[in-house]
């Protein structure tokens, strides 16, 4: 059985209120009338709206095999001002309630985290920790759940009103990688052949270590000396370990590195550079 994580979040939320909210509007629901992502529908007369709604700044959430702290940020508006302001990104289930994993924040968050622009807007601030050691079922991390998850945001006005959107937006979570290179030998005759050889490991979610990753899409990268212009010279396969080695030929003084561009489920990693000395 799921724990109803959201929904005992955002019941707490109600209760912050509940001495000075008017019960009369407890049950309202609105959809966000101004969805980005597509899912407009018309709000009840007087619910706050929500928008503006960014997880981590807008960036992919890539996680390793510790925590990683992120905040999702919106803002929210209602008639008679915003009293509080819910967020969480769940994945599995019908909803955020029923979610076979959930990341949102600790159940005593205050609603001093929704901060006011003015009498009827307020900012919320969400600050949020992906543990993939999490100790509490359903708010662990485990490999099968990277990728595409989805977005559920709560507000409530001073009158008791709410907006609830369980299905407000997708964001990406991915297992973070790494990636070395080196590149020999040093110095190097001007037209010899250059080795680079390097690891392309991943987080695992499951077993809390990095392992090595095979792919196919590892970009081989040169910046000659005294330039800032990074130029891709080949694609080269990680094999099933994890291992990169390709040749390119030596012209000039100048730095080497390998990049991975990520994927729908793996964040991005550029190693650090290699100078090679040409002569």
């Amino acid at each position: 059985m799921k724990t109803r994580a959201f929904v005992a979040l955002t019941t707490g939320a109600l209760a912050l209120t509940a001495v000075t909210v008017p019960a009369a509007h407890a049950g309202d629901r609105a959809a966000d009338p101004v969805s980005p992502f597509g899912s407009v529908t018309t709000a009840a007369a007087g619910a706050p709206t929500v928008s503006n709604l960014r997880v981590n700044g807008g960036r992919d959430l890539v996680v390793g095999v510790s925590q990683k702290a992120f905040t999702i940020t919106f803002t929210a508006k209602d008639t008679r001002g915003v009293a509080n302001g819910v967020a969480a990104l769940w994945k599995g289930g019908p909803d955020a309630d029923r979610a076979e994993k959930i990341l949102l924040p600790p159940l005593e968050q205050q609603e001093s985290d929704c901060v006011k622009v003015n009498r009827t807007t307020s900012t919320c601030t969400l600050k949020i920790v992906a543990d993939p050691k999490s100790q509490i079922p359903d708010f662990d991390l485990a490999n099968a759940y990277a990728g595409r998850w989805t977005v559920a945001v709560f507000a409530l006005g001073r009158d008791g009103s709410e907006y609830e959107n369980q299905k407000y937006g997708k964001h990406s979570v991915k297992r973070a990688a790494k990636l070395t290179a080196n590149a020999s030998p040093e110095p190097v005759r001007r037209g010899a052949d250059v080795t680079v050889t390097g690891d392309l490991t991943r987080a695992s979610w499951d077993t809390h270590r990095y392992g090595g990753f095979a792919s196919g899409a590892v970009k081989l990268q040169y910046k000659k000396q005294g330039t800032t212009t990074w130029k891709t010279l080949k694609m080269v396969s990680a094999d099933s370990r994890g291992k990169v080695r390709t040749t390119t030929k030596a012209s000039a003084d100048g730095h080497y590195r390998l990049s991975y561009g990520g994927s729908t489920t793996t964040g991005g990693a550029t190693s650090a550079a290699d100078f090679i000395d040409v002569r």
